[in-house]
């Protein structure tokens, strides 16, 4: 069982990963002066970079929506992983053997490695399978995508490739790329000969192939479907579970759709590849797909990473064909539903048309307005279940109502439970069951539940009343979702909403270093504020430039924004000599509280004004020495005014001893000043 990773190996991650590097493979970035890259944000959307990455510091910051902090809770926001699964993937980058705390355990070294093979051998394989696309032999492939509405781009894009229908082709490739026999047993991509157990062969043979990636890009598997009629396998074929492969837990399209979801916090999940491509193109960028199974428990926890799904909002909508099968597969998704706090809808089509070929029929419109009709999954269950009743006669409305009451009663925002209620005496009529009955049945089904009253209709209903709609992604959802026996869906160990630390790894931040409840921004115009916030950038960004002295100056240095003022405090307490750049920034985030934390990566990476290193030093000394000016022109306005207070005469002692320590500040002071 894996634990707590310990603390000096996630400082090791930290000190030995270039961000500039990992940064490099999301955002293009270009020097912003020393030590310093900016680009385009990859958070939000903008037009002028202000996204500033400090390689030294191992840290980020962006100028325009605030998004700041280290190379893990990068990886984390943009990959939505959690903050364990981050630092593994970064320590089996490295090749570093993590440790864990109470005698748990991690991947092993070995591994590790051979985790790393099979992504390699899985990344070429793709890398086969596209170029195949456009050999000769793949006429078939090419036109199955062009008779689907997906010209060559589209192709491209989703990384769609053709495999040869000879019996080893792939097999050789790999061969020939330095793979053995063994490696090769283990990704799933090859079949073991039935009467020569050394012998493999193509999995795959003249098929269209999908590679199926996971959250963070990597291909784990690949989606197969057949073109000629001599193919005596299956409509669709995929990789078998493996060690990379568990379809319970991968989603097609997933690392296309992750950053659209996490933005508009929706969730569209289709049945097919086709689906997700056709989604995509238009205009539905946060489609994915399962890959042969149901939506599930493993699926869920991926969603609700994606969106955040914390009460705030957001939403996930299933769409499904409208025939039976598509029903069955929509009250399935329906048992679920209760995992979630976001809002659950179905989209279905009239005609039955699935995404692709609502596109082919009527184009991208059609597609998007599949989506904006969805409904609410409560509802399309409820009704649903009535095809199963005659709800012309008494009887059948009875039997309708006790089996939809159960339905009902689950709703756990007591606010939509009322409103459904009301919407169910409708739908079954008023002529043989009354609302009194619906409403009876409804609260005793609760009751059986577990479940908290239904309020009376128009009655207030506390936290959550007059949620009586269904909302946009951005609404909330107070009160309603999470297994039954809790008000909220609870994370595993590891898990986290996103950004944040898995618990126990960074701790709550600042814990007894500061002592103020809140923190607000000074005024920039300010030139108390604006020197502070000068001299915190210096320390942050060019520990190793300050001296002792400085240090010591910098420590007696008055601060009066209270902000900075708690910066300061944390700088001091996370000490400062012989600290290693990489890991400085990071032990003065683990000293303030969580909310100050975005100002540090901000100080930390806010470009300075030297043109190279000599400017550089010379700037930090002259900051520094600003301050320290301050502090001693201070000390002077309050011995001179004790001066001017006193009688000479009544304590010539004490008058001497105040003039020579003014003489002494000032000497201080002009020694401060550059020749």
């Amino acid at each position: 069982m894996a634990g707590l990773i310990k603390r000096e190996d996630i400082d090791e991650v930290r000190q030995r990963t270039d961000i500039k590097e990992i940064v490099d493979g999301y955002v293009t970035l270009k020097s912003a002066g020393v030590g310093s890259y900016k680009g385009l944000c990859p958070f939000h959307d903008e037009r002028s970079p202000s996204f500033h990455v400090r390689p030294q510091l191992g840290s980020y910051h962006c100028f325009g929506c605030g998004e700041g902090g280290d190379v893990i809770s990068f990886l984390q926001k943009l990959d939505h992983t959690s903050f364990t699964e981050t630092v593994e993937k970064l320590a089996a980058r490295l090749g570093l053997e993590l440790h864990y705390e109470d005698g748990g355990t991690g991947p092993r070294r070995e591994d590790v490695g051979r985790r790393q093979r099979l992504l390699d051998a899985h990344k070429i394989a793709a890398e086969f399978y596209r170029d195949q696309l456009l050999t000769p032999g793949a006429a078939a492939g090419r036109q199955f995508l062009q008779e689907r509405g997906f010209d060559r781009e589209a192709a491209a894009h989703f990384g769609v490739g053709y495999a040869p229908q000879g019996w080893d082709g792939l097999l050789n490739h790999l061969t020939g790329r330095g793979f053995t026999h063994d490696e090769l047993k283990l990704t799933g991509m090859f079949s073991v000969s039935s009467t020569n157990a050394s012998r493999l062969y193509d999995r795959f043979r003249g098929r269209l192939i999908w590679p199926i990636r996971d959250i963070t890009g990597d291909t784990v598997g690949f989606g197969a479907r057949k073109l000629y009629e001599e193919d005596q396998g299956p409509k669709y074929l995929n990789t078998p579970e493996t060690s990379l492969y568990k379809k319970s837990s991968v989603l097609y399209g997933i690392d296309l759709a992750k950053k659209d979801i996490a933005k508009t916090r929706q969730l569209v999940v289709v049945e097919g590849y086709t689906d997700v491509m056709a989604c995509h193109l238009a205009g539905v960028g946060t489609a994915v797909a399962t890959c042969g199974t149901a939506f599930g428990a493993d699926h869920i926890k991926i969603a609700r990473r994606l969106l955040s799904d914390d009460g705030t909002g957001g939403e996930v909508v299933f769409t499904f064909d409208g025939d039976a099968a598509g029903q069955k597969a929509a009250l399935r998704a329906f048992e679920e539903d209760q995992r979630f706090i976001a809002q659950t809808y179905v989209a279905v089509e009239p005609s039955g048309a699935d995404p692709c070929d609502l596109r082919q029929t009527r184009g991208d419109e059609a597609v998007r307005s599949l989506i904006a009709d969805r409904r609410p999954l409560f509802e399309f269950a409820i009704k649903a279940s009535f095809a199963n009743f005659d709800l012309t006669t008494g009887e059948g409305q009875v039997k309708a109502l006790r089996h939809a009451a159960p339905i009902v009663a689950r709703i756990r925002d007591v606010s939509l439970r009322s409103t459904y209620t009301r919407e169910l005496s409708r739908w079954l009529g008023m002529q043989f069951v009354g609302e009194d009955q619906v409403g009876r049945a409804v609260a005793a089904a609760a009751r059986r539940e577990g479940a908290a009253p239904a309020a009376t209709p128009g009655a207030s209903t506390g936290a959550g009343s007059g949620r009586t709609d269904f909302g946009s992604a951005g609404s909330g959802r107070a009160g309603y979702g999470g297994p039954s026996g809790g008000d909220r869906p609870t994370f595993q160990a590891g898990e986290g909403p996103v950004g944040s630390p898995a618990a126990g790894q960074d701790g709550p931040a600042g814990e007894g270093i500061l002592d103020q409840p809140q923190f607000s921004r000074p005024d920039p115009r300010d030139p108390m504020a604006r020197m502070e916030r000068e001299a915190l950038e210096v320390v942050l960004q060019q520990p190793g430039l300050l001296d002792v002295t400085q240090w010591e100056r910098f420590g007696e240095a008055p601060f009066s924004v209270p902000v900075y003022a708690a910066l300061r405090t944390a700088v001091l307490a996370a000490g400062a000599a012989g600290t290693d750049a990489g890991q400085w920034v990071e032990r003065v985030r683990r000293e303030v509280p969580d909310v100050l934390r975005p100002l540090v990566s901000e100080l930390a990476v806010r470009p300075l004004p030297a043109k190279d290193a000599d400017a550089m030093a010379v700037y930090c000394r002259d900051i520094l020495n600003r301050l320290t000016e301050l502090r001693i022109t201070q000390q002077k306005a309050e011995k001179l005014g004790q001066l001017q207070r006193m009688d000479p005469a009544a304590d010539p002692v004490l008058y001497n001893q105040l003039q020579r320590e003014l003489m002494d500040l000032e000497m201080q002071r002009r020694q401060l000043r550059p020749d």
